[in-house]
């Protein structure tokens, strides 16, 4: 199911979980056990959710290591969606199986 604009992941968990509850991107990296810069890179979406992020996230903030990288892909796949131009390409034609 494909979302229209869906959030990258950093702005999610900003939206989410740490502007409602208060708490610094310094707060989470701690939790994290990753540096303030690197959750920076993430929250701000010039860094994707990697698989080891995705596990760090699921630990601290619950959600499954897989629905993190499933909206990082949503995300990707949008972006690219905007970028990609498909004209060029032609179906392959395959014989039935």
């Amino acid at each position: 199911m494909s979302m229209h604009n869906p959030p990258h992941p950093g702005e999610f968990i900003s939206g989410v979980y740490l502007e409602p509850n208060n708490i610094s991107g310094r707060e989470l990296a701690e939790k994290l056990g990753v540096s303030a810069s690197t959750l920076s890179r993430v929250l701000n979406g010039s860094s994707r959710v990697t698989p080891e992020m995705a596990l760090r996230l699921s630990k601290a903030i619950g959600r499954s290591a897989e629905s993190w990288l499933a909206m990082q892909d949503m995300y990707d796949l949008w972006v690219a969606r905007q970028h990609v131009d498909l004209q060029g390409v032609s179906k392959l034609r395959l014989a039935a199986l």
